[in-house]
């Protein structure tokens, strides 16, 4: 199983993976701008591959995690099956 993550906040009811469009427009709302926060952090490219941009935000993640001074976030797992 290869798993894929997401930056949340506690008090966000929506799934990131499963229910998209309420949780930015309810991360929006409330000035988290995760996205935005996360697309600073993670150094993303087209050059690396799938499984290393998923690593590397990951890394970004729990980055912003170990610096959230206000307690908000917390990163969000989904466990995909891998294909062979």
């Amino acid at each position: 199983m290869a798993s894929r993550c997401a930056l949340t906040t506690f008090d966000n009811p929506y799934n990131p993976f499963e229910q998209f469009n309420s949780w930015f427009l309810f991360d929006e709302d409330k000035g988290y701008h995760s996205c935005a926060y996360l697309a600073r952090i993670a150094r993303t490219s087209d050059q690396l591959s799938e499984e290393e941009n998923d690593l590397e935000i990951e890394r970004a993640i729990d980055e912003i995690i170990k610096y959230d001074f206000r307690n908000i976030y917390k990163k969000e797992k989904l466990q995909t099956p891998v294909n062979i």
